[in-house]
């Protein structure tokens, strides 16, 4: 009797095998038949977590001085569109880069935050949600000034 049942429960599982889709392999064969890596595109940024024993900010914000300069530098204000202003709260703390989830935008965007209070800004990437109020990352809040127990009134724009 027992034998029968592994044996029923692996056919089961085989017959499944059938319906599985198959996907293109992601990195391509070559004419010689290997196979090789893709680059990257420039722009991606590695998103590095935080550590599981993570408790301060300096902690949870991972990212790199030069990610900092680059978040922080100037944008062609005349390329922008003004979105408009949302309160915001401090988001997911492990949730690596800069980021603003945001009822302003209905797709994912490049954008920027102005924070009136220390007339800092940074560039986000902009993540549409619908319920309620705006998220911000840890590393945007910190570069903005933005006190992390605070709700915040920003400046969000599109592009540039």
């Amino acid at each position: 009797m027992r034998k029968t049942v592994g044996i029923v429960g692996l056919c089961g599982v085989l017959a499944g095998c059938g319906q599985l889709a198959l996907t293109p392999s992601p990195n391509p064969a070559t004419s010689d038949g290997q196979t090789r890596p893709q680059a990257r595109p420039e722009s991606a940024q590695i998103q590095r977590r935080p550590p599981a024993t993570a408790r301060t900010e300096e902690q949870f914000d991972t990212t790199t001085v030069a990610e900092r300069a680059a978040a922080s530098a100037p944008v062609v204000a005349s390329a922008e569109q003004d979105l408009g202003v949302t309160i915001v709260s401090l988001g997911n703390p492990a949730q690596p880069g800069f980021w603003l989830e945001t009822p302003l935008v209905s797709a994912p965007a490049k954008g920027r935050v102005l924070y009136p209070a220390t007339g800092e800004s940074v560039q986000v990437d902009l993540i549409p949600i619908s319920d309620g109020g705006s998220r911000m990352s840890l590393p945007a809040m910190r570069l903005l000034e933005v006190p992390l127990t605070d709700l915040a009134e920003v400046q969000v724009f599109s592009g540039g």
